[in-house]
Parts: C-alpha cells; sequence; structure tokens
C-alpha cells in the first residue's frame, strides 16, 4: 500500500476515533484533535485547565479507543522517583528482582504533575526523552508506542513546585481545556447524572498507530514551509539576530516582551505538528496554515515573558499570535 493510501486510510481512522471519543466526551474538539495529533506525531502533551473539564475522562477514554496499556499517577508532593520507574526487591531466593513501576505502559497519565517535588518530575525526564528507564546501571526499553500525558490545574498554585523548562520543553503540545458552552454543560449534566455507561470501541492497535507515525514522518516538508517555522521560532528569541529577517515589528516584539526564546526542539515540533495536522486534513504535504495551526500549542510553553509582559498582562498566546500576524 503506498504513503498516500495510507494517509486515506488514516483520515478515515482518525474521524472514527474521534467519533468514539464522542460517545464520552462533550464538546472540546479542539483539545481532543491537539491530543490525537500529539499521539501520531508520536510526542507529550500537557492538558492544562480547572477541575471537572473530564481531562482524565478523556486520556482514559483515548486509552480504551486505542487498545493501549493505560496506568495513572497521582503526583503528590510525598511521591518518590521509584513509585514510577519500580525498583529492585529482594525475592525468596535472595536475589533482586526489577518490579516495574507505573510508567512501564503505553499511556502515563501524569495527574496534577505539578504537585510533586523536581526530584520526582525528573524521574520521567529520560522516559519522555530516551523511551527507556534505567535503574541501578541497568537499562529497561519501555513499551512502544509510548506517551506522557500530564494535566496540570492553572489556578490552585499553593504547594505546587512549577515545572522546569527543561521538561516544559519535553512536551510537544501545551493544551488549554476551556469551559464547555452552555449547551455543552446541560449535554454533560444529562449524560451523566442516569446510569449510561457507553461501549468503547477499539480502533486501532498499537502497530497501526506506529505505522501511521511512520509514515506521517515520511510526508515530504516544501523549503519554504521548514524555513517559515524555523524563522517563527527564530523570532521569539530577543537576541537572535535572525529574528529581524521577519521584519522590524517581529524583532522588537521578542525585545519587548521576551526574555527568553525557543529553542530548536519548538522547531522540529512545529514541522512534525504540521505534517501531522496536514494528513489528519487529507492532505499529502502540510503548507504554512498548518505550521500556523500548531504555533500556538508548540511555543506557548516555550517562552519566557520578561517583567514588561507580565505588568501589561501580556500572555504568552497573545505574544504568539502577534508574531504569526507579522
Amino acid at each position: 500500500m503506498s504513503d498516500k493510501e495510507l494517509i486515506d486510510n488514516f483520515v478515515n481512522q482518525y474521524h472514527t476515533l474521534k467519533n468514539e471519543m464522542g460517545k464520552v466526551i462533550v464538546g472540546q474538539k479542539k483539545a481532543i484533535d491537539s491530543l490525537l495529533l500529539s499521539i501520531f506525531t508520536g510526542g507529550h502533551c500537557l492538558l492544562v485547565g480547572v477541575p471537572g473539564l473530564a481531562k482524565t475522562l478523556m486520556v482514559n477514554t483515548l486509552s480504551r479507543a486505542l487498545g493501549l496499556s493505560f496506568s495513572r499517577i497521582q503526583f503528590t508532593p510525598d511521591l518518590m522517583p521509584s513509585d514510577i520507574t519500580g525498583s529492585e526487591i529482594l525475592d525468596e531466593n535472595r536475589k533482586f528482582q526489577f518490579i516495574k513501576g507505573p510508567v512501564f505502559a503505553n499511556i502515563v497519565l501524569a495527574d496534577e504533575i505539578n504537585r510533586t517535588p523536581p526530584k520526582t518530575q525528573a524521574a520521567l525526564l529520560e522516559a519522555m526523552q530516551e523511551k527507556s528507564v534505567t535503574v541501578s546501571g541497568k537499562s529497561y526499553p519501555l513499551s512502544a508506542p509510548f506517551f506522557v500525558l500530564a494535566t496540570q490545574n492553572p489556578i490552585e498554585q499553593e504547594g505546587t513546585y512549577p515545572l522546569p523548562e527543561a521538561q516544559l520543553d519535553r512536551f510537544m503540545l501545551n493544551i488549554r481545556m476551556d469551559y464547555p458552552s452552555f449547551q455543552e454543560e446541560v449535554d454533560i449534566v444529562k449524560g451523566t447524572t442516569v446510569m449510561h455507561d457507553p461501549h468503547i470501541n477499539i480502533v486501532l492497535s498499537a502497530d497501526d498507530i506506529l505505522r501511521y507515525q511512520q509514515v506521517i514522518s515520511r510526508i515530504p516538508v516544501p523549503d519554504n514551509v521548514c524555513q517559515y517555522a524555523v524563522r517563527l521560532v527564530s523570532s521569539t528569541r530577543p537576541s537572535d539576530v535572525v529574528a529581524g529577517q521577519r521584519g522590524a515589528s517581529s524583532d522588537s516584539l521578542a525585545t519587548k516582551y521576551l526574555s527568553w526564546g525557543a529553542g530548536p526542539r519548538a522547531s522540529q515540533y512545529l514541522v512534525m505538528g504540521a505534517k501531522t495536522h496536514a494528513a489528519m486534513q487529507g492532505k499529502y504535504s502540510p503548507d504554512i496554515e498548518d505550521v500556523q495551526s500548531v504555533a500556538i500549542e508548540v511555543l506557548r510553553h516555550r517562552i519566557v515573558r520578561n517583567y514588561y509582559a507580565e505588568a501589561e498582562g501580556i500572555t504568552t498566546e497573545e505574544i504568539v499570535q502577534q508574531l504569526l500576524s507579522v
């Protein structure tokens, strides 16, 4: 089967998958699209939203529809790294045996990841980047595909440990979930206040996901699209001379509002995300609009505002939006 035929099949499977998730999740279409985009790109994502927006339910429903193993880690201040990765114990034969932790699953839900200290947060770094876990000098590979989907509450910050930039950069997308509309909330109340447990059909297997990830990675990217993505990322760096290539306005914008810009990983994720976004639309090659469609969620957690932007109440989303309009 050719790559074009595989992409055509992918579009059909993608819509079927969305319909299955729609049996449980009301609304949140943009969040679902972004979540699926990160899955088929092979990236991790951070879900940010107030309690009660079905962040955990969304991830759980996705794992059921994909037929993947799923584990949930509730991050708390007393959580230890071994509670994530696993540990060695002495068995009845007085030999050390490694007991795998919850990170050994296809989809790992890191619930309220900012509630645990940096030492424990760092336990996910190797797993997210290397797709393996090292315990007592021995490396254990994780199952493929492997995704970390973390949640974070943006309003209750007391007793939390903000994620360091090194870990934030590991997340491909930062997905913000909003309140449902009035009618969507009515539908949620009607559907959850009666005895109703919808059956979720398995749409794709692990092998199917890996096959679609491979075909998406082979999608050709025109030079002008690749250059646009790099210029966009460069324009977030106040000290980068390349920012001036987008014009004086973009250069002054970064200098005025940003103290730190996005790194090369952002450029990679922009292009990878654009390829997946194009495939989801049934296109065989991405264009600049595909890059723009994923730009905010790729960049919003990779740029650091300065005091001037914070004083004026300008968000990272607004800064990226202005850079896109230059």
